[in-house]
């Protein structure tokens, strides 16, 4: 083996360390994590090491991994980010035991293979320099031979050794080596026999090579390669004709190899470049969304799913170079917490609003039970068409209490109309009564013949008016006109039997007033504001007649005429005036 095949054999790369970093560890829980590790610090450090490696890494991810879904779920929960506090780590306590344990013996493996190396370096030295001293010695080269042999085969016995000085020392070897046989003067039988058996050796190791660029697992073939280098390095040399043939054989499949390897490396590149593209453009997209225009609960949670699409699409993602790969990824979990921090704000602002427009629901509920066994139908119905357009004010409570708060007031509502509708359906039946007994009372007073003696006559409208007087309310649509209908009727029987009109409307108003008394107060107190707002109109009306006749011209015929008119109109508001001042008397008497 010449100085060219030693740094051939010497084929790790920069990409070759990324690839074996970047090996992951089996897809373990934390807990199988720590129970692997507790099995493997009992084992030798040499053989366990890596793996020892991997599992940390493993589980510091997958702390990471469920530290980062938790607080998401946290936020997605409608909680501040600042308020997410990772859950106590336990199991962490045990792994940073189990790894101090592991550095501890590492170390010890660590300075016990050092002074390993160093004794076996000073081992390999002393037989190199024997092995020189025996070549330097040209005349008695052959009686060596035996010896030569075996201190080649003491060489090449496997070792540690430091790796600063393995590319030299193995050059003095193979150097030796290479100048022992060719001053060698041995029978040609002997040393064509350890050149055969070297070739075959060596095709052999060709042919595996060569076999290599067949292997799909292009990882794994630069992996064997670099132990079929290793191989190559301790057999010995072959014929002098045939060793750059076969080193170059050797070497072509070498480079194949290795050039397969750069190009799946290159192809990775080319995916993360791609990646990284597909991730930049996640998060302008994320970032492109305006949380200042969801104002809805409907927006927000249309944007919630948008966003997790996206978180989605991310994780379909492989990764991208290691430079951009945390950049990017901070990048993105940056803009997710804040949208999911900014809903939780949202949320928590409507929550808010909810409940005080639950506690305002809640008063108007309060206020709608509290009269819904009032008898005071008119004045409690404008309470609760008022409380009823109030409540359509308030905004919206949290769906959980919607249909409860709304089927309490409504209820209460429900309650008090159904009374009320059921108390005036019979108030109606009573009214139609009244009504029919009113109308046959002005049939009976038109049934009054002329013939009836004056004083008889007389007798039977007082009685009949008396009766008038003790009948309730008729339907408020038919009142005025039956009371127009009696009055004018009325006013018939006082013309023909010459009556005082009105003393008897005043006899009339003086039993309804005395019904009045007798029952609730406030109606009397309501009739007299009545008849004291008629009083102030028939006051108006008259000061109107009374300015009028100040512009009639009383020369003229026509003239004369309309003042005479204008004149009994204003005498019967005076007499209206005069009966309402005594229908207040009357009232005032009986408060």
């Amino acid at each position: 083996m010449n100085a060219e095949e030693l740094h051939a054999g010497q084929t790790m790369t920069p990409a070759e360390e990324e690839q074996d970093s970047a090996q992951p560890a089996p897809k373990l829980s934390r807990e199988e994590i720590v129970e692997t590790l507790k099995k493997l610090v009992e084992g030798p450090v040499e053989e366990v090491k890596e793996e020892v490696d991997e599992l940390k890494q493993a589980y510091y991810k997958q702390k990471k991994l469920e530290i980062e879904e938790a607080k998401s779920a946290f936020v997605a929960a409608g909680n501040p980010e600042s308020d997410f506090v990772p859950a106590p780590d336990e199991l962490e306590e045990t792994l940073k035991s189990l790894l101090s344990v592991f550095r501890e013996k590492k170390a010890e493996y660590t300075a016990s293979l050092e002074k390993q190396k160093e004794e076996n370096l000073a081992r390999k030295q002393q037989i190199l320099d024997e092995m020189k001293a025996i070549t330097a010695d040209s005349d008695n080269i052959n009686k060596q031979y035996t010896r030569f042999q075996e201190l080649q085969q003491a060489f090449k016995e496997p070792c540690e050794l430091p790796s600063s000085a393995v590319s030299g020392l193995w050059k003095s070897f193979q150097a030796c080596v290479e100048n022992f046989y060719d001053l060698l003067k041995i029978n040609k039988e002997l040393r064509d026999y350890d050149f055969k058996k070297n070739l075959e050796q060596k095709t052999a190791l060709c042919e595996a090579a060569e076999a290599l660029l067949t292997n799909d697992d292009v990882v794994s073939a630069f992996k064997q390669l670099q132990l079929l280098h290793d191989e190559w390095r301790v057999i010995g040399p072959v014929a002098k004709e045939l060793r750059e043939e076969l080193w170059n054989r050797f070497k072509d499949a070498s480079t194949e190899v290795n050039k397969r390897y750069q190009s799946f490396f290159e192809a990775r590149k080319e995916v993360e470049r791609k990646n990284e593209e597909a991730k930049t453009a996640l998060c302008e997209e994320i970032e492109a969304i305006d949380m200042n225009a969801l104002t809805s609960f409907a927006q927000w949670d249309e944007a919630t799913k948008h966003v997790l699409d996206l978180q989605s699409r991310w994780k379909t993602l492989g990764f991208a170079s290691r430079k951009m790969n945390n950049v990017l990824f901070e990048r993105f979990r940056k803009t997710c917490d804040e949208f999911f921090a900014r809903k939780a704000e949202y949320f928590k602002a409507v929550k808010e609003r909810m409940a005080a427009n639950l506690e305002k629901k809640k008063a108007l509920c309060e206020k709608a039970e509290a009269l819904k066994d009032s008898t005071d139908w008119k004045a409690t119905t404008d309470i609760y068409v008022a409380l009823q357009k109030e409540w359509k004010t308030i905004g919206p409570v949290a769906k959980k209490h919607s249909d409860a708060i709304w089927k309490r007031f409504v209820s209460a509502c429900d309650y008090f109309f159904a009374q009320k509708n059921s108390q005036l359906a019979s108030t109606r039946q009573v009214e139609q009564e009244n009504l029919e007994k009113k109308r046959e009372i002005i049939a009976r007073l038109k049934a009054i013949d002329e013939s009836v003696e004056p004083d008889e006559a007389i007798k039977t409208v007082r009685e009949l008016m008396a009766q008038w007087n003790t009948i309730g309310y008729v339907p408020f649509k038919e009142k005025d006109k039956i009371y127009k209908e009696y009055q004018a009727q009325l006013d018939i029987l006082f013309a023909r039997l010459n009556m005082n009109e009105t003393r008897n409307r005043l006899s009339n108003f003086s039993a309804t007033v005395q019904q009045m008394a007798d029952g609730n107060h406030d109606k009397l107190y309501r009739e007299r504001e009545r008849l004291l707002r008629m009083y102030d109109q028939k006051k108006t009306e008259l000061q109107t007649y009374e300015n009028n006749v100040g512009f009639l011209n009383i020369s003229s015929k026509k003239s004369s005429g309309l003042l005479k008119e204008m004149e009994r109109k204003m005498q019967k508001i005076r007499e209206e005036m005069q009966l309402i001042e005594q229908k207040v008397q009357l009232i005032d008497k009986n408060l």
